[in-house]
């Protein structure tokens, strides 16, 4: 009984008024997916092709999944408490191996790639595990699940690390496959089947901020390679106008994002009856297409203020066009499952930029930049005037989650 209660003080105690603040260990850990970010966009523009988007694809699902999971764990885990932040900062040790892996990971560093991940979502369940108390069955049996699972697709991802070109690919997708699947089902395993959503209790103002400071980390990933990219080019007209064009990019990205929209789903999930499913829903899946169209937007602001003139070739037009397309996307159904009406806005937004893709092959980089970021910014302004006026949705309000 006593160990317990030793194993149950790791959990965090939550009040009926009580909100669970993001504490300074987990702001520390998220330091080492800074630097993740900034190797997957940089991997992806310098090996832009359908097999290196492939690639760089299956490794960004990758980093985000382990965030992901080190979040909703910690959403229980105390990381005040001395064993947590141990555990932290065992996990950053592991992330930074990770990342340094990133670049080469198709190529020399596959194994450490391999082991790195591995070990940080088998080690950090593991110690869930043990963590748990009797007194909390269901959270037991979630971590049991989720241990046998990821147990599984470790050893895909080690075989893959021993693989070679396509057969690490495709080894490695398995693994990935198995892990998103897990989740989907609700981790069912022979014997004692699977969760139900009742079983998944979370904090909701807790994970809807973590969930929106990784969207910082990326955006400051995007901020950060403007900056480091503006300082080593010549400045010229072209070039600090494409310099103010990326800027602009960033900022209405996280105007879109953060203006009413993350202060909404914290609201939201706080007040869910059931916020593991929406939590799943939401921050575990998608927030990916989001993330991923702020990365796939610095790796076109890199391309946009090395080369300003000029036409712009398939590269610049796919991560131009790409990348605000995949962002909205991401957003209108977030926002979709906090508001329960789709953004007109967005939508009109994501049509123009389909339009936009026709012909921005004959538009300099800069120019293509100037116009997505206006079509960015009409989006922007149309959702903020629209919530004050009650206008833009394309289908009657609902208050289900």
């Amino acid at each position: 009984m006593a160990g317990d209660k030793k194993r149950g003080a790791l959990f965090r105690q939550f009040g009926p008024h009580q909100q669970s603040r993001v504490t300074y260990a987990e702001l520390f850990f998220d330091l080492v997916f800074v630097f993740a970010v900034t190797q997957i966009s940089h991997t992806l523009l310098h090996n832009f092709t359908p097999l290196g988007a492939l690639q760089t694809t299956l490794l960004f699902l990758a980093v985000w999944w382990v965030w992901v999971y080190t979040s909703w764990i910690t959403n229980w885990l105390n990381p005040e408490l001395t064993p947590v932040r141990v555990l932290l900062f065992l996990l950053m040790l592991g992330g930074l191996v990770l990342s340094t892996s990133i670049p080469k990971a198709f190529e020399t560093r596959g194994l450490w790639f391999a082991l790195a991940y591995a070990a940080m979502q088998v080690g950090r369940t593991a110690f869930l595990l043990a963590s748990v108390p009797r007194t909390r069955p269901s959270t037991r049996m979630n971590a049991i699940r989720t241990l046998a699972w990821l147990s599984v697709s470790a050893v895909f991802w080690i075989l893959g690390g021993f693989a070679e070109g396509q057969s690490r690919l495709l080894l490695w997708a398995v693994a990935l496959g198995i892990e998103y699947l897990s989740a989907a089902v609700r981790f069912w395993i022979p014997k004692y089947g699977a969760s139900s959503i009742e079983d998944w209790t979370v904090e909701g103002g807790h994970m809807a901020e973590r969930a929106a400071l990784f969207v910082i980390i990326a955006l400051g990933e995007s901020i950060v390679v403007t900056g480091a990219t503006f300082s080593d080019l010549v400045w010229t007209g072209e070039t600090v106008s494409a310099f103010v064009s990326v800027f602009i990019g960033s900022l209405v990205m996280w105007w879109i994002y953060f203006h009413v929209g993350a202060e909404a789903g914290s609201e939201q999930i706080s007040r869910s009856s059931e916020p593991g499913r929406l939590a799943r829903l939401a921050y575990t899946y998608l927030h990916l297409p989001i993330v991923a169209g702020i990365i796939l937007s610095a790796v076109a602001d890199e391309l946009v203020l090395k080369h300003p003139t000029g036409h712009s070739d398939l590269k610049t037009v796919l991560s131009a066009i790409g990348g605000p397309l995949l962002f909205l996307l991401g957003t209108i159904l977030f926002k979709h499952i906090i508001r329960g009406w789709l953004q007109l806005s967005h939508l009109t937004g994501i049509v123009a930029l389909g339009i936009l893709a026709w012909f921005a092959g004959g538009l300099s980089p800069l120019m293509l930049s100037i116009l997505t970021n206006a079509i960015m910014i009409i989006v922007a302004a149309w959702e903020s005037i629209s919530l004050k006026t009650g206008a833009g949705r394309t289908q009657p309000e609902v208050t289900s989650a």
